[in-house]
């Protein structure tokens, strides 16, 4: 847990915000597509998706 959180620190992302929405889509989320949800891909994610 420690090493996601400081991963997403190093990558400018809020960790609780990340893992919120990570655990939240990951369900529903095809295996190809499970690198949307690292930090550095998440970041960059247009904000109307995220909503």
């Amino acid at each position: 847990m420690y090493t996601l959180i400081v991963t997403a620190k190093m990558n400018d992302v809020d960790p609780q915000a990340w893992l919120a929405d990570v655990l939240a889509r990951l369900p529903d989320m095809p295996v190809s597509r499970i690198h949307e949800l690292l930090p550095w891909n998440w970041k960059s994610r247009p904000l109307a998706e995220a909503a």
